[in-house]
C-alpha cells in the first residue's frame, strides 16, 4: 500500500475523526464564532469549523487547503450547516489574495502541519486589513520539561501517521516572529499531555 493511497483514502478520515474529538471541538467553539467580515480560514480541511461561524457576522468565507481530498467533506458540511464557503486548493505559504483585504483570519490546528509556519503566518499578516484579527487554536510545545521530552521522542513516529503533524512547535514564538502581538490562553485540554497542550486566542499585526 503506497503512502499516496493512504494519504488520499485513509488519512482524511483519520484526521477528521481526531480533529473532531470533544476537547478540540470545544476549542473551536471558543474562537470561531468571533470571526466577522470577510473571513479567511487557513487549513480548512474537512470543514469542522463551519458549524461555529456566526452567519450574521460573516460577509464572505474563503477556505484554503492544499489537501483537495478534504474538500468534499468540507463541501458536505457547508451544505449541512448552511455556511457558504469558497474553497481554494492552495498552500498557506502563498495565499492568492491581495494585501489588506481580509477582516479575520481563522487558523485552527493548522500550524502543526504547515511545512513553513513562518511563511504561512507572514502571509496571514499580509492579507489582514489594518486592525484585522487572527483567531487561532493550536497545539504545541508543552512548558513542562518531561512532557516536552516525550513530545520530542514521539515526534518522528507521530508525524508519519498523522500527516506530518508536529507536536512541539512553539506557537507563541511563531506568532511573535511573524509580527503578531497575541492575546492568548494556554493549558492541557486532554490526555495524553504530549498531544494536548493548547494555545488559543487572538492576534493582531504589530
Amino acid at each position: 500500500m503506497s503512502d499516496n493511497w493512504y494519504d488520499r483514502n485513509i488519512m482524511p478520515y483519520l484526521v477528521d475523526f481526531a480533529c473532531g474529538l470533544r476537547p478540540i471541538t470545544m476549542q473551536r467553539r471558543r474562537v470561531v464564532p468571533q470571526a466577522a467580515g470577510r473571513v479567511l480560514e487557513v487549513g480548512i480541511g474537512s470543514g469542522l469549523n463551519l458549524q461555529f461561524y456566526d452567519r450574521d457576522q460573516v460577509v464572505q468565507l474563503l477556505g484554503v487547503d492544499p489537501a483537495d481530498q478534504m474538500h468534499s467533506l468540507a463541501q458536505r458540511r457547508s451544505r449541512k450547516f448552511g455556511m457558504p464557503v469558497e474553497l481554494l486548493k492552495v498552500s498557506a505559504e502563498e495565499l492568492p489574495l491581495d494585501s489588506g483585504t481580509i477582516d479575520t483570519v481563522v487558523c485552527t490546528y493548522t500550524l502543526c502541519t504547515v511545512p513553513d509556519p513562518h511563511a504561512a503566518l507572514s502571509e496571514m499578516r499580509r492579507v489582514l486589513k489594518p486592525g484585522g484579527r487572527l483567531l487561532f487554536a493550536e497545539h504545541g510545545l508543552a512548558p513542562d520539561q518531561k512532557v516536552a521530552k516525550w513530545q520530542a521522542r514521539l515526534q518522528p513516529y507521530w508525524a508519519r501517521v498523522a500527516g506530518g503533524c508536529q507536536l512541539n512547535r512553539d506557537i507563541p514564538e511563531l506568532l511573535s516572529s511573524a509580527g503578531f502581538n497575541a492575546d492568548f490562553e494556554a493549558a492541557y485540554i486532554a490526555w495524553p499531555k504530549s498531544l494536548a497542550y493548547n494555545f488559543w486566542g487572538k492576534a493582531y499585526a504589530r
